[in-house]
């Protein structure tokens, strides 16, 4: 099996997909921008071959490349990047060498959120009010039904860059003053907890591995307040949240695939649709996946592509916790202290790098237990600061 894998460096843990998939026999063709005197060992190791470009932009030369790859090794199975920035990309190359996976045709469902809307509503989830939105007469007419404050983003884009909580007249002045020349969603602003489901599906859209995670807070909130934030993974998905998710995998026929499905919690056993992501989870979520469960969703994945199949078995053993800190914020503890006391119990201390860091902070402890409680023991510990004294 070939197996094309775009920017196989970034972010740089995802070599590990590279890894599990030339372990499980598979060619990994890496195709990047950086030199290959650059790569890490990690990197290099997981490849059978790598192929720079001078800008992963240009897809006349990424076309090159593939038929470079193609003529020395054969048909391409899979092109994948596994990361949001590249899902054009991604399908316009499938499109062009008649590989497996999403195409041309279905973008537009799993970037545009307006799309997002219409499927969601097709799954019998319900979503919040909202439109995209070209004058401010079109804001002012949807702020007529549902009041301030309203949440604008653009239609299609990643994460909560560009993103913008409106109060009032003069915020929304103010957007349209500096709102970029791109489509824009205007939508109600709801009021929840953030829940997600999160998983794996395989050829025929059957998840192989679930799971649901709790937001302290939206992303737009960490990034535009420069918050630190933290989530942990639920030992027991809620029962209603994933007869939703499940109806959305099949609304939005994910196959072969990870994906990031996000909901609000407005009230008990009450969800609202948020978005999805056909990818894995950001940040370092796959690897808390692996900690909660003690497995290796790196194999399984390497395994559903090569194989068809995965011999996955899993039971959620653990709730498993990230939590972000800023180097801003005057934080009760020192990082010396957090890891004198609880370094035993962290599986992961994460040095987050700059491009990640709003999001993400600019370190991340992973930490799991069987009980919640100690959860949020070890989390408002980490996250005490001097102006809650």
């Amino acid at each position: 099996m070939n197996v094309v894998f775009l920017s196989p460096y970034f972010p740089p843990h995802y070599y590990q997909f590279c890894r599990q998939l030339k372990a499980d026999g598979a060619n990994v063709l890496g195709i990047g921008d950086a030199l290959p005197d650059q790569l890490a060992p990690e990197v290099r190791d997981s490849l059978t071959e790598y192929h720079r470009l001078k800008d992963m932009r240009d897809y006349d030369a990424l076309v090159r490349a593939c038929g470079f790859f193609t003529h020395k090794y054969g048909k391409i199975d899979r092109f994948e990047s596994l990361n949001e920035y590249w899902l054009g990309t991604e399908a316009r190359i499938r499109d062009d060498f008649n590989i497996f996976g999403i195409r041309g045709r279905d973008i537009d469902r799993i970037r545009r959120k307006s799309r997002m809307k219409e499927i969601f509503r097709s799954a019998g989830v319900a979503v919040a009010r909202g439109n995209v939105i070209q004058s401010e007469a079109d804001a002012l007419a949807l702020i007529a039904e549902t009041g301030y404050p309203v949440v604008a983003k653009p239609d299609s884009g990643v994460g909560a860059l560009d993103t913008f909580r409106i109060e009032n007249a003069e915020d929304l002045a103010a957007f349209f003053q500096r709102k970029p020349a791109i489509d824009y969603i205007l939508e109600e602003f709801i009021s929840g907890t953030i829940y997600s489901f999160d998983g794996l599906t395989d050829r025929d859209g059957e998840p192989v591995f679930c799971t649901s995670h709790v937001f302290s807070q939206g992303i737009m909130e960490t990034v535009n307040q420069d918050r630190h934030l933290f989530y942990y993974s639920l030992r027991d998905i809620p029962a209603t949240l994933e007869k939703l998710g499940r109806q959305c995998l099949s609304a939005f026929d994910v196959r072969e695939r990870f994906f990031h499905i996000e909901f609000f919690k407005t009230a008990s056993d009450t969800y609202v649709g948020l978005e999805v992501n056909m990818r894995p989870p950001g940040g370092y979520t796959t690897d808390m996946f692996n900690y909660a469960c003690d497995i290796d969703i790196y194999r399984a994945w390497a395994q559903l592509l090569v194989e068809g199949r995965t011999d996955l078995n899993y039971e959620r053993k653990y709730f498993c916790c990230y939590a972000s800190r800023k180097k801003h914020v005057p934080y009760v503890q020192s990082h010396n202290v957090i890891m004198a006391r609880y370094g035993t119990t962290f599986a992961q201390v994460c040095q987050v790098p700059g491009v990640f860091s709003s999001a993400l902070g600019d370190v991340g402890y992973i930490y799991r237990s069987p009980n919640l409680d100690e959860i949020l023991t070890i989390t408002r510990y980490i996250h005490a600061t001097e102006n809650e004294r």
